[in-house]
């Protein structure tokens, strides 16, 4: 991913927050050279076996996925098989109105992860309950995240029984990339009007967007907005 330097990431943190507030990635790897690259939204969380800080670019680290073995891409998958998954954090369209100035031209702020792996495929027949531990894995991650605290532990033997559809895999991270475009290019001023017009927003990723917004350094020092 090209990452102009205005965009690249204020540090690891803001990256991670992009994977795990925005966990449905895009999985994308190469395929047969007549059909082009393939590619499958899917739920991604961190391994939560591993402990200590993630890199400045996240490699050495590993993610947890699956997919439903009945897609073509999961039998098209080789262990080994180098991915990309692309996570989309906050956007929002930035209407020339907001520059209150003439000559002008509209944009889109966007913030995206691209995070380089290596794939391994965690077969159920060969793996145990390595398949069943990261199903319940994901259930505790987005339950803690963005459920209301779920108690799964009825549903295990049912787990067990949709287990042989699910494809469940591992990534080895290799690097990433984090671009967050946020008007980084604008006066000061200019900036903060763009802003606080996400902040004005009903919408919740405008609203998210402005804080991140808040957070960046502004030039010259000082501190950032209040979040």
């Amino acid at each position: 991913m090209f990452v102009p330097a205005p965009y690249r990431t204020p540090e690891t943190s803001w990256m991670l927050d992009v994977l795990r507030g925005n966990p449905l990635a895009l999985m994308t790897t190469n395929g047969p050279e007549a059909q082009g690259p393939w590619a499958t939204h899917l739920p991604v969380i961190q391994d939560p076996t591993t402990t200590g800080e993630w890199s400045e670019d996240l490699s050495g680290g590993r993610l947890l996925g699956h997919m439903n073995r009945a897609n073509p891409h999961w039998r098209a998958l080789d262990d080994g098989a180098v991915v990309l998954l692309t996570f989309t954090g906050p956007h929002a369209y930035v209407s020339p109105t907001v520059y209150e100035t003439t000559p002008a031209a509209p944009t889109w702020d966007f913030t995206s992860v691209h995070v380089h792996g290596v794939l391994h495929r965690i077969e159920p027949e060969e793996a145990g309950e390595e398949s069943l531990e990261l199903v319940r894995s994901t259930v505790r991650a987005f339950e803690g995240d963005f459920g209301a605290d779920w108690d799964m532990s009825e549903s295990v033997d049912y787990f067990r029984k949709i287990l042989p559809a699910v494809g469940a895999f591992r990534v080895d991270v290799t690097g990433a990339e984090g671009m967050f475009k946020l008007s980084q290019e604008q006066d000061p001023e200019v900036r903060e009007r763009v802003r606080r017009s996400f902040a004005d927003r009903d919408s919740t990723r405008h609203r998210e967007a402005a804080r991140l917004m808040a957070r960046l350094p502004p030039p010259g020092g000082g501190c950032p907005h209040a979040v």
